[in-house]
């Protein structure tokens, strides 16, 4: 037997070290899926900080060979959490009203919750002992299609029982989450990238308990819209099969979170305007039909009011939007939020067509680019950020060279700290150190592209 033939303790090494991580990553899932609790910030940074930096240091880590072990264990932690009830997040209570609702055979867009209660009409599950949980019951429902035929889904199954409908629900998000790890692999290697930028979702504490754990349908949207892309990437014959089932696709995306319609203007110049006229109309056609059961007066009143509502009364972990209302503050002295918030949104409006009709570089990494610089003007100028919002540009970075929103992402559950104390109130501190922590990290990489021998798509991020 030759010397190179012998079994070694070297040999077996890298697979008891990669088994110990996976253990020590399904620990802290653990921790924070079911001993965090929305007051606790300190247990829920004593989880996230260890389990963040696992995740990088992982990534850093990790060869070619590797990716797939580890997009398995990141499928495994959120399997993990299946059992788990939301505990960051108290909206699954508004999920099981507007389930409960639809059940009942009641559009969830028709009334505010408090016209139940104080009407006294007996609709079976639609209690005060829920009403009382409600975070927001005097606003009307904001839910697009996808997520309310889903709660509808989970009350069906379980009418009475309000954790196994949220497992019914995390079924359905892990569903969509497996899907997503497996695309955004496929995405990589059609591009040419880097397979192992997959980990840096794949094992991201903010995305694993925020999606599977806390239920938020970010992980819907980001499903359907890498399939759409995906199916696009693969449309080899013009507006053949693939490219239909795309526009499908990409209609589910913003049937379950509006974001994806910022993205639509950088399809264009990459189908050409012929295949994107239709491309667009079968997105259309797709959302009338996801939309259709929905649709009466009330909903197109109700709905467009929670839009309304949501630009000019909703505030949390804002940037730009808090530094324009201190000035409104100095200059008026009262909050300008009525006028700042549908500023703001007209702002990323016009700055989405800026970024559209300038550009020059049609390549699919050029897409995410655009995609990722849309999203983060929205989350810019909007007058609320919660810590879920992030996954989308944590996905889109993914495809280039900028690793701006992983930092994000490890800074932004640190806003916990503001429901860990009595009376509420926003401590800004906590903002501004993390919006000032990404902006540098962001105008750092920047700069190093722009340095000589430095190029936008060979660019090695820290990352």
């Amino acid at each position: 037997m030759r010397v190179r033939d012998l079994p070694t303790l070297t040999s077996t090494r890298p697979a008891w070290q990669k088994g110990a991580v996976a253990l020590l990553f399904a620990a802290l899932t653990f921790g924070l899926g079911y001993l965090a609790k929305q007051p606790l910030f300190g247990r829920i940074i004593a989880f996230h900080l260890p389990f963040f930096a696992l995740c990088v240091l992982t990534f850093w880590r990790a060869k070619d060979r590797d990716v797939w072990f580890w997009v398995k264990v990141g499928i495994a932690l959120r399997a993990l959490l299946l059992f788990s009830f939301p505990n960051l997040s108290d909206d699954i209570y508004r999920f099981i009203w507007d389930g409960r609702l639809m059940l009942n055979g009641i559009n969830p867009f028709d009334h505010l919750p408090q016209y139940y209660i104080q009407n006294g009409l007996d609709l079976k599950g639609i209690t005060p002992d829920l009403f009382n949980r409600l975070n927001s019951p005097e606003y009307f429902t904001i839910y697009p299609p996808v997520a309310q035929y889903t709660f509808l889904l989970a009350c069906w199954l379980f009418p009475t029982d309000i954790a196994a409908a949220a497992t019914i629900i995390k079924l359905i998000l892990f569903s969509f989450e497996a899907g997503s790890l497996f695309l955004i692999v496929r995405i990589l290697e059609k591009l040419n990238l880097p397979r192992k930028n997959a980990l840096l979702y794949a094992l991201n504490p903010l995305i694993i308990v925020e999606i599977t754990g806390n239920l938020h349908f970010e992980g819907g949207m980001i499903f359907f819209f890498l399939l759409s892309v995906w199916l696009l990437l693969r449309s080899n014959i013009p507006a053949g099969r693939n490219f239909w089932l795309s526009a499908v696709a990409m209609s589910l995306a913003i049937a379950s979170k509006l974001l994806p319609l910022l993205f639509l203007p950088f399809f264009i110049k990459r189908l050409g305007w012929r295949k994107s006229i239709g491309w667009f109309s079968a997105i259309a056609l797709c959302l009338l039909l996801l939309f259709l059961p929905l649709l009466n007066d009330a909903f197109f009143q109700n709905f467009g009011q929670s839009l309304n509502l949501y630009f000019r009364k909703f505030e949390f972990n804002a940037s730009l939007y808090y530094l324009a209302r201190w000035v409104g503050y100095q200059v008026k002295g009262y909050n300008l939020i009525h006028v700042l918030g549908p500023a703001l949104a007209t702002v990323t409006f016009l700055s989405v067509l800026l970024l559209s009709f300038t550009e020059q570089d049609i390549s699919w990494p050029g897409f995410f680019r655009r995609c990722l610089f849309a999203i983060c003007i929205y989350l810019t100028c909007t007058t609320t950020v919660h810590p879920w919002y992030v996954s989308l540009p944590l996905v889109l970075c993914l495809f280039t060279p900028y690793r701006f929103p992983v930092l994000w992402s490890g800074l932004v559950l640190f806003t916990y700290i503001n429901y860990s104390y009595e009376p509420y109130f926003e401590n800004l501190g906590v903002v501004a150190l993390e919006y000032s922590l990404i902006w540098a990290f962001f105008g750092f990489e920047i700069i190093k592209m722009r340095t000589p021998k430095s190029d936008i798509s060979t660019h090695t991020p820290p990352f």
